[in-house]
Order: C-alpha cells, then sequence, then structure tokens
C-alpha cells in the first residue's frame, strides 16, 4: 500500500458511531448534554471545596484535584466528536491525534493516582485515625497531588513519543470516535514492536501498582472495620470510603469493560459502547455520587449556588 507522510493534514478519519442524519443528531443532543453536566457538575465541586473552609480537608482537596483531572479528561474527547458530528467532517490531523493521545492519557493517569491517593487516605482515616492530621498533613497532600499530576505527565511522553516515529498507510480509518491509542496502532504500516513494549510498560507501571495500593488499602480499611464491636461504628466508618468505593468501581469496571469487549469481539459498536461508559459516564456520575453521599458536599455546593443566584439578580438589576 501507497504510504503517506505522518505529519500530513487530514491523515485521519474518525468513522464515529454512524453516518445516520437522524441518529447523529440524537448522538449530538445527548453527548452535549452529558459534557455540558460533566463539565458543570465538577466545576461546582471544585468551588464548593475552594469557597467552604469546614472542606479543607485532604479527602476535599483531592476531590477537587479529581474533579479537575475529570473535566480535562471528557474535553479531550467530546468537543472533536461533537464538532465532527455538527460539522458532518470526520478528518482529523496527525497532530491533533497524537494530542488527544497525549492529554487522554495524562488525564486518565491521574484519575487512577487520584483514585489510589484518596484510597490512602481513607486507610489513614480509618486505621490510624488518631495520627490522621499529622500524617496527612498539607505539605504531604500538596506534594502528593504535584507528584501524581508530574508523574502522569512524565508518564505519557514515552506512549506519545513512540507514535511520532510511526509512518501510516492512505485513507486510515479509525472506527472509534476519538484517537484511541490501541487503534491507531493497528493502523501503522511500520513495525509497532516498540510501541506495544512501550504501552504495555506503562500499564504495568503506571495501571497495575495504583490498583495494588487500592486494594491493599481496602484490604486494610474492611479488616479494621470487621474488627469494630458495634454495627453503628461499622456503618459509619465504612460510610467515610463509600463514595470513592462507589466510585473505583465505575473507573476501573468501565475499564475492564472496554478492554474485555475489544479482547472478546470484534465489534466496533461493543466498543465503542464500553469507550462511552468509560470516557462519559463515570466521569458525569463522580459529582453525583460525592454530593448525593455527603452531607458536607451539599452545604457546600448549596451556598455556591444560592451566591451565583444573588450575583445573577445584582447583574441583572443594574443591567436594568
Amino acid at each position: 500500500m501507497e504510504r503517506e507522510n505522518q505529519t500530513g493534514a487530514g491523515d485521519f478519519i474518525l468513522l464515529g458511531f454512524t453516518d445516520d442524519p437522524d441518529l447523529q443528531s440524537l448522538l449530538f443532543g445527548l453527548f452535549l448534554s452529558m459534557y455540558l453536566v460533566t463539565v458543570t457538575g465538577n466545576l461546582l465541586i471544585i468551588l464548593a471545596v475552594i469557597s467552604d473552609s469546614h472542606l479543607h480537608t485532604p479527602m476535599y482537596f483531592f476531590l477537587s484535584n479529581l474533579s479537575l483531572a475529570d473535566i480535562g479528561f471528557t474535553s479531550t474527547t467530546i468537543p472533536k466528536a461533537l464538532r465532527n458530528i455538527q460539522t458532518h467532517s470526520k478528518g482529523i490531523t496527525f497532530a491533533g491525534c497524537v494530542s488527544q493521545i497525549c492529554f487522554f492519557f495524562v488525564f486518565g493517569c491521574q484519575d487512577n493516582f487520584l483514585l489510589t491517593v484518596m484510597a490512602y487516605d481513607r486507610f489513614v482515616a480509618i486505621c490510624h485515625p488518631l495520627h490522621y492530621m499529622a500524617i496527612m498533613n498539607p505539605q504531604l497532600c500538596l506534594l502528593m497531588a504535584l507528584g501524581s499530576w508530574m508523574v502522569s505527565i512524565l508518564g505519557s511522553l514515552p506512549e506519545t513519543l513512540t507514535t511520532l516515529r510511526l509512518s501510516f498507510c492512505t485513507k486510515i480509518e479509525i472506527p472509534h470516535f476519538f484517537c484511541d491509542l490501541p487503534a491507531v496502532l493497528k493502523l501503522a504500516c511500520s513495525d509497532t514492536l516498540i510501541n506495544n513494549i512501550v504501552v504495555y510498560s506503562v500499564a504495568i507501571v503506571l495501571g497495575v501498582f495504583p490498583l495494588t495500593g487500592i486494594l491493599f488499602s481496602y484490604s486494610q480499611i474492611f479488616s479494621s472495620i470487621l474488627r469494630i464491636s458495634s454495627d453503628r461504628g461499622k456503618y459509619k466508618a465504612f460510610s467515610t470510603c463509600g463514595s470513592h468505593l462507589l466510585v473505583v468501581s465505575l473507573f476501573y469496571g468501565s475499564s475492564l469493560g472496554v478492554y474485555l469487549s475489544s479482547v472478546a469481539t470484534q465489534s466496533s459498536t461493543m466498543n465503542l459502547m464500553a469507550s462511552v461508559m468509560y470516557t462519559m459516564v463515570t466521569p458525569m456520575l463522580n459529582p453525583f455520587i460525592y454530593s448525593l453521599r455527603n452531607r458536607d458536599i451539599r452545604m457546600a455546593l448549596g451556598k455556591v449556588l444560592t451566591k451565583m443566584v444573588l450575583l445573577s439578580e445584582r447583574f441583572d438589576a443594574r443591567l436594568s
């Protein structure tokens, strides 16, 4: 097959979900609604944590970072998918594709690390409550947050840089709504052995190790909860990590669903549906999970919304 310079414009074609105009309009409305809910919900979480001094604790500090990562994660893929549906254009440049791969990995990896850090925070709170404030001091929390961002950025470099060395054949059609790295590697004309080694190595180091940390933290947490004599004490201890455990289950469950669907079937439709769960639904649900199960967050969100309404009324009064 004829080869094409990988830096040329319009090298890739994102096939997306369907060519049916009616279904495209439905998908556009659905994805736009999900994106707006995701961004709005996570922004409100960040504003609530910043504005309420009662939420200036390690758990909510990491939660605001998780909300920021979720906004970046969804913004990497959904706006481009919406633009392609709206303009009936499926093209994306090589530079745009590599950028999607890079930022998708950065924010996805950041989600992974933050969930691990939050699991450690819950481990200290339940297993070592008397030493919680001494262990989870502001300096350590800031260091852990900055460290997770730095490792995520540095971890994205090997996969991004090795993608730059690939050459691709003409008419490169990606059966996805964004540049998913495994799908891109399958379309390369050049040897992808190094890329596959890098992908699996990074997945083990930055994926399996954090998951192992989460599982270890919760094994210790459950062990401590079982040693509590009263049912009320057990419920109170478990409720402090219930929201985080649900988010972890959604994140890793949807990620595992993407992997299993790609291995078990070659159906692009199944892969796309699994990816929607992973890239859109989970980040959208996170704010609801934390706000519905947490009284402090609900109260802080109420204050933020009240302030926003008052500011809007004052602004309208000045205009009139």
